[in-house]
């Protein structure tokens, strides 16, 4: 009975209950996840499997299961639970869905990263361009640079006086390069409306 409890589909009684709560300590730690990982640097690239919150989530769901459902080999911590072969697949099963799903968050994570960088560089490459100055917004179109307004395709539009491509070349290079010295993150560019209703150009960084 006990070997076909096991092998039954659904397995262990506590399997599901555990993974699902494991998978929900992960998510809810993302922000821990890449702090940690950006601690980490080059070395994450190098690092075993998993070696970053994996196995820090398990046993702290563990403790908190067993602590919840006494009848469930409460006397028994982790470590001595992995001598029942069985019991260990189920472990090693759901490690190696938790490993995939934090190896998802950081390839998320540098995939941001290089798109960001990539913008910011084809923004940097526009802004010597003399002929034309890259939306800083939508970051694809052309902005459209008159004294009295600056406009994109994307839906920017913005009031302005005395304004010239060069001035508002000079302006966002400025800015992008006092922040680039501070931070390593790219900036955000997005349309935003002060006390009169009049649309400005803001620049923040999420970090």
């Amino acid at each position: 009975r006990h070997r076909a409890r096991y092998k039954s589909p659904g397995g262990p009684p506590w399997r599901e209950m555990y993974r699902r709560r494991c998978m929900e300590r992960l998510r809810s730690s993302r922000a821990k996840l890449l702090d940690r990982y950006r601690q980490a640097g080059d070395a994450a690239c190098g690092a075993a499997p998993g070696a970053l919150l994996v196995q820090e989530v398990m046993e702290q769901e563990w403790q908190e299961l067993r602590d919840g459902l006494p009848g469930l080999r409460g006397e028994q911590p982790m470590e001595q639970m992995l001598e029942d072969p069985d019991e260990l697949a189920v472990l090693e099963e759901i490690q190696q869905e938790l490993i995939l799903q934090e190896q998802s968050v950081i390839q998320e994570y540098e995939q941001s990263l290089r798109f960001d960088e990539e913008c910011l560089n084809a923004m940097l490459d526009s802004l010597h361009a003399p002929d034309r100055v890259i939306c800083p917004v939508c970051r694809k179109n052309n902005l459209t640079v008159k004294a009295h307004l600056v406009c994109c395709q994307c839906g920017l539009y913005i009031s302005t006086q005395d304004m010239t491509e060069g001035k508002l070349r000079s302006l966002l290079e400025s800015s992008l390069t006092e922040h680039s010295q501070r931070c390593l993150h790219s900036p955000e560019f997005t349309v935003t409306s002060g006390m009169e209703e009049e649309a400005s150009l803001l620049m923040s960084c999420p970090v």
